[in-house]
């Protein structure tokens, strides 16, 4: 695909010329990595959670049809490249370094952490048993993804997604059935079983106080979707290189009923694994006296089901951890070369370095991505790992404000150069907000819900540095 597609227009926006239904598959593969293809049938078990992810996907549903419906329109009006050029045009220009910022920062994280989490179930079921280090691992992981984005970037990509997410489907479908086989069930038995079972309960109203209650697994479904989703430049990216808005809204609606189903088949996986567990008499994996559920599907994928369902999960495992890093990487380099080297500005278009200028760009993010991961491996320490993938999520809430008063507050603007004080300030804000909720609030727990408390308290900032705006707003 990179052969005789190398330009940056080709790296950027696939010529904008991709099949909505090319787009629409590989997203699948974008939106589930590594992490959900191990974690999200790991948490099964645990009686407070069972299938309460469920929720989650509905709210997040809901997120995606409000962003077809009002960003992506937006998007494609404004014709942009990077998202955040919106910000740009409707609040200032270091508003709009600070949402590219924000992106910039969150994505490195999020993604390296996602890769780190996978690396480390591949290294200690597959590489330790030849000898090979961590690291290595992990530079030759970055190394494949980097030889195949380098070039064609987004162009690539809509290739490669399309290639990894049938081997993750598959690999979901073919895993429910060897577990079947051992149970001496049919796939409808299967379900009906799942279904019976005490790891299947879907819809939790009995106490508000609690992350797994109802409303607010689908009221921070649709607002985590949002933010991270119509306000992230990785997700964003596939969409926008659709011809048009009829395209990439069709691609948008196919996606997330596909979205829809395919994680009712990742919680029956969990019902499965637990159920196959527990006949077979094997325990959840122990690491560091530590009950890891995350390697329970590994456990009994690579251990107990024989070699064929053991290729298929690292098939599987393999596909979602790269279709999730490779747009990432991409996304990285786009958003560094649009918002900070300007290579979209018509002065730069014709430059001749400009190529070899990116090349050096998703050198230096695989590069980043790789210390990242290093460093994840050498604290060593789960909780302190989960805390800064966490602080980083806290960063698109200040994404959710900006938009929000940008779209809302058409009469307004703000005092530019103190925009990256309020974004500062709101995680921070959020952050003690958390860790204290339970003790402030009377037992109450905040959840997926604090990415709105965290846009509202960059929105109320934001206020308070307005001042009327000029001319008229467009956007």
């Amino acid at each position: 695909m990179s052969k005789n597609n190398s330009g940056n227009d080709a790296f950027f926006k696939a010529n904008k010329n991709s099949k909505w239904y090319l787009v629409a598959f590989g997203m699948i593969g974008t939106a589930l990595s590594g992490v959900t293809f191990i974690s999200v049938p790991g948490e099964v078990g645990n009686p407070d959670l069972q299938f309460k992810y469920f929720q989650f996907v509905l709210g997040n549903a809901i997120g995606f049809i409000v962003v077809a419906t009002v960003l992506l329109p937006l998007y494609y009006r404004m014709n942009l490249t990077s998202i955040y050029g919106y910000i740009e045009q409707r609040l200032g220009k270091t508003s709009y370094k600070t949402a590219a910022s924000i992106f910039l920062i969150s994505r490195t994280i999020g993604s390296a952490f996602r890769l780190y989490l996978v690396v480390i179930v591949l290294q200690r079921y597959v590489f330790d048993y030849y000898g090979i280090p961590f690291t290595v691992t992990v530079f030759l992981s970055l190394l494949l993804i980097f030889a195949y984005t380098y070039k064609g970037g987004l162009k690539t990509i809509i290739i490669t997604d399309t290639l990894q997410t049938f081997f993750l489907v598959s690999s979901v479908f073919l895993t429910i059935f060897f577990i079947c086989k051992s149970l001496d069930l049919s796939v409808f038995q299967a379900f009906q079983t799942v279904k019976e079972s005490q790891y299947s309960k879907v819809f939790f109203f009995d106490d508000y106080l609690k992350g797994n209650y109802f409303w607010k697994q689908i009221i921070g479904g649709i607002f985590v979707t949002i933010a991270m989703v119509g306000l992230d430049q990785d997700l964003m990216q596939k969409n926008l290189s659709c011809a048009n808005i009829g395209e990439a809204q069709k691609n948008m609606f196919t996606f997330t009923g596909i979205f829809v189903v395919i994680n009712i088949f990742f919680l029956s996986v969990g019902a499965l694994l637990y159920m196959y567990a527990e006949k077979n008499g094997i325990a959840v994996p122990m690491v560091d006296d530590v009950a890891r559920t995350d390697f329970l599907f590994p456990e009994i994928a690579l251990k107990s089901l024989g070699l064929i369902p053991a290729i298929v999960f690292l098939l599987g495992l393999t596909a979602a951890t790269f279709a999730t890093t490779d747009s990432a990487l991409t996304a990285l380099t786009t958003s560094f070369c649009v918002d900070f080297l300007g290579m979209e500005k018509t002065e730069n278009v014709n430059n001749p370095n400009i190529v070899r200028t990116r090349h050096l760009v998703h050198i230096g993010f695989s590069f980043l991505m790789f210390l990242v991961i290093v460093f994840f491996n050498a604290v060593n320490d789960a909780s302190v790992v989960k805390m800064i993938f966490k602080i980083a999520s806290y960063t698109y809430g200040p994404l959710l404000g900006l938009y929000a008063f940008g779209l809302f507050m058409k009469t307004k603007t703000v005092n530019d150069k103190l925009v990256p004080v309020i974004c500062l300030i709101s995680p921070a804000i959020c952050y003690f907000i958390s860790t204290y909720s339970s003790v402030w609030l009377g037992g109450y727990t905040i959840a997926e819900e604090l990415i709105i408390i965290n846009g509202l308290i960059t929105f109320i900032g934001l206020l308070f540095i307005s001042k009327p705006a000029t001319g008229e707003t467009r956007f």
